[in-house]
């Protein structure tokens, strides 16, 4: 695996989760073919923690498919990153007596952080805006985790969260944690039966989800197992929406109000600009959705039987809003259990 710079290309010196050199996030980018025994793909991984996960399943209703990756083991996506960074960082954990690890999360970061660390050995701390949903915060809580509400924006919950005693473990920035976002590339891969649908919608907001699922499909394409990359369509709450401007080139200003789609509020990622990059390079798009939309595709999730997050919902929404043709699949990230829990 190559480690470096997303701005500058300086290669990792350590274990630093930001460049030394100019500051920039760092990516891991994969030296070697794609493998079909999935452990092989992440060769610097020695010993795999996990919590019993599975390959999520695809479920197809009428012309568009649905991937449930709310059947992970803390119920969000965010498992993929979490498993692989804490398997990937846990000896230089253990070789620096490091028994703490920090995040900034509104729910689903935190929870699965909580949970692996949890499995780990580690003491977690989670700092949360104190707008964060009462229902993730219990099951952060109940994985033994510390919770500390900051007044403040989210800049100011990240500071908290960089300056407390420990290793701060971002899922923005640690690379191992959007490094493991590949897995979700491979599976559709494999459950495609070596192929991918010609989009995929998935709900944005830091840009994790979409850079890692794009770095695993640029892995099979480099190693000859694709021929054609898949489009990837990011979509964004109206309330919220900064990577659908910077695309379409316009100025965003935040509008100050949060969305039903509690788990999409960046709106200033470090990512922003390796997002754009991927969306334009591969034709991707994205599209703002609103929170009647967003209301309305959770509704037409659940009365197909499928209950996910209004988060995840909003993926569909773009769907129903921006229909590209056929052969479609949209990620369904975060369980609806997550939502009636507020």
């Amino acid at each position: 695996m190559i480690t470096r710079c997303m701005q500058c290309n300086k290669e990792r010196r350590g274990m630093e989760i930001r460049c030394e050199v100019c500051g920039g996030p760092l990516e891991m980018i994969p030296d070697f073919k794609f493998s079909s025994n999935f452990n092989e793909n992440f060769p610097h991984i020695k010993e795999w923690i996990s919590l019993g996960e599975t390959i999520t399943p695809v479920l197809k209703y009428r012309k568009v498919s649905f991937k449930l990756d709310y059947y992970l083991p803390t119920f969000s996506y965010k498992d993929r990153g979490y498993r692989a960074a804490l398997s990937a960082l846990l000896p230089f954990f253990q070789k620096n007596n490091i028994q703490e690890l920090n995040e900034d999360s509104s729910g689903n970061a935190g929870a699965s952080l909580s949970g692996y660390g949890a499995a780990a050995g580690m003491r977690v701390n989670i700092f949360v805006p104190e707008s964060a949903a009462a229902g993730k915060i219990r099951q952060i809580e109940s994985y033994g985790a510390k919770v500390m509400r900051v007044k403040g924006n989210r800049e100011d919950v990240a500071n908290e969260a960089i300056q407390h005693k420990g290793f701060y473990m971002s899922h923005v920035l640690v690379p191992e944690f959007r490094d493991g976002i590949r897995s979700l590339a491979y599976e559709i891969f494999l459950q495609g039966n070596g192929s991918f649908p010609d989009r995929i919608y998935i709900p944005a907001s830091a840009g994790t989800l979409l850079l890692g699922l794009h770095k695993g499909i640029e892995h099979l394409f480099n190693s000859g197992e694709i021929t054609d990359i898949p489009k990837i369509i990011a979509v964004q709450p109206e309330l919220i929406n900064p990577i659908c401007c910077a695309l379409e080139g316009k100025n965003y200003v935040s509008k100050g109000k949060r969305s039903i789609a509690d788990a999409l509020v960046t709106e200033r990622s470090l990512l922003m600009e390796r997002v754009v990059d991927v969306l334009k390079a591969t034709d991707g798009k994205c599209i703002s959705v609103t929170e009647n939309e967003i209301k309305d595709a959770w509704k037409k999730l659940a009365s197909h039987g499928m209950l996910c997050e209004f988060s995840s919902a909003a993926a569909y929404a773009g769907f129903l809003k921006k229909e590209y043709g056929e052969n479609n699949l949209i990620i369904l990230t975060g369980n609806g259990l997550k939502s009636l829990m507020q």
